[in-house]
């Protein structure tokens, strides 16, 4: 019996010792809980809270802060673009005309030609020929002629500049003659041809 009794007295003490270490360990969380809970008190202390004024203030400010920010960006992107299309401007052309000036130096020699030559027959065929260059060099640039004559007349392509009595019953409606050529840029027509209609 008294063996028995020794070893509930041994598991009663090792219980209230676990129960005391339990108890410590508790208490001594407890304290880094309410320490910590003070200096998180202590720093919003420090920092007055701001009001709802404030804060909206503070968020206006920001938000005019990059406000200004991104105009100035945008002030910039818009001085270069100015400034590039500028530069642009001024040597846009300057392919076309290198082409253009290589035929105005055809003319040129056509005209010199044409002081010291006495036969017509000769200055045609050289005119001819420059015209012919003339509109090739055109051509590869997008420009194209407009076919008018003989075909029926559309508002859309030409303008009618005078209406005649048609010399057939076929040729009524259509174009009998083309006063002026019409033209195409691309497939983009930046001349109506002017026209006789026949009716």
């Amino acid at each position: 019996m008294s063996l028995a009794r020794n070893w509930q007295e041994k598991i009663k003490k090792s219980f209230n010792m676990e129960n005391t270490v339990d108890k410590e360990e508790k208490e001594m969380t407890d304290e880094v809980v309410d320490q910590t809970e003070d200096q998180a008190e202590d720093q919003k202390s420090e920092e007055p809270e701001l009001t709802v004024e404030e804060k909206l203030l503070r968020q206006n400010e920001e938000l005019n802060d990059k406000y200004l920010r991104l105009m100035a960006d945008f002030e910039n992107y818009k001085r270069n673009a100015i400034k590039d299309k500028m530069e642009l401007a001024k040597t846009a052309n300057k392919d076309f005309m290198m082409t253009i000036v290589s035929l105005l130096d055809d003319f040129e020699r056509g005209m010199a030609n044409m002081k010291d030559d006495a036969e017509v027959t000769a200055v045609k065929e050289g005119v001819d020929l420059i015209y012919k260059k003339f509109i090739d060099t055109l051509g590869t640039k997008g420009l194209k002629q407009m076919e008018s004559k003989a075909i029926d007349f559309n508002s859309d392509l030409h303008e009618a500049i005078a209406k005649i009595p048609a010399p057939s019953e076929d040729m009524k409606g259509k174009n009998i003659d083309e006063v002026e050529k019409g033209y195409y840029l691309n497939d983009v027509i930046i001349r109506h041809a002017k026209v006789v209609v026949g009716e």
